[in-house]
């Protein structure tokens, strides 16, 4: 499947086109710190971090195990809390919340796609996929909800449980959970980490299919140069710091980046 990759650089002055406006960052911190234990065990995790996330784009986010990446997605979603530095969703600052916002800013603004699917046994497709609106007291969006189902291909298995659902069907359920509350952005934990190569190659067509037509922005945590091609931009980390990063990647590209060190920290 060929796969349509982010537009061609503005053109030059006098061209015609107008330039393209540049979306404003889903997600941003600043100096984030993250230390793990005390005395001869602390570890830091996060070494005073900036990122921002773009608006409407597929961010990958690689590096070693131990490189700080899940660490890094979990503090931006809200999943953890920081020793240090400041984190926004959109303009609202994720570290000054309370314990209460916090999880309300998680369920309303943030989709989580995660390695196991999660879905409820007992609840239909439709059901699992609206379960944390339902959750929230939101009534869904049907245009909204509709174009998931149909992007998805899920508009006849709606009524189906889990366990009558294939692998790939489960998948797609699960990113139309994450997507179907319209969140800001969606984060994608290692999604395809339990996935044979097949369904792992459907699960990412989904993240890209859920930037290219339903202008979602993505984050994902992965270590496979190969799902990292699928995104727009790859972020790689090194010892807990930003150590370069890779626009339009290419499996080829980011496996080159990482065996020469993924930028001036290493990699």
């Amino acid at each position: 499947m060929t796969l349509d990759r982010a537009p061609a650089p503005d053109q030059a002055p006098g061209s015609g086109r107008a330039p393209a406006r540049v979306p404003e960052p889903a997600a941003r911190g600043e100096k984030i710190t993250k230390i793990h234990g005390t005395g001869d065990a602390k570890v830091t995790a996060l070494d005073a971090i900036d990122i921002e996330i773009e608006g409407g784009a597929f961010t990958a986010i690689m590096g070693p195990s131990g490189s700080g990446k899940s660490t890094l997605m979990h503090c931006l979603a809200g999943l953890d809390s920081v020793d240090g530095g400041r984190i926004w969703i959109g303009d609202t600052e994720l570290t000054a919340l309370r314990e209460r916002e916090l999880t309300e800013l998680r369920r309303d603004r943030i989709g989580f796609v995660f390695q196991s699917f999660n879905l409820i046994p007992a609840l239909s497709a439709l059901e699992n996929i609206t379960l944390p609106m339902a959750i929230a007291g939101r009534t869904p969006d049907r245009a909204w909800l509709n174009e998931i189902v149909v992007t998805f291909g899920l508009a006849d298995r709606l009524h189906h449980r889990p366990s009558e659902l294939s692998g790939g069907q489960q998948q797609r359920v699960a990113c139309a959970r994450a997507l179907a509350g319209r969140p800001g952005i969606v984060f994608a934990d290692e999604p395809t980490g339990n996935l044979d190569s097949e369904a792992g190659s459907e699960m990412l067509r989904l993240l890209r299919r859920s930037v290219d037509e339903l202008e979602q922005t993505v984050v994902m945590v992965t270590h496979d140069p190969t799902a990292a091609a699928f995104a727009d931009r790859v972020v790689f980390l090194a010892d807990g710091r930003v150590a370069g990063e890779l626009r339009s990647p290419t499996a080829e590209a980011v496996l080159r980046r990482m065996r020469r060190g993924g930028g001036q920290h290493g990699c």
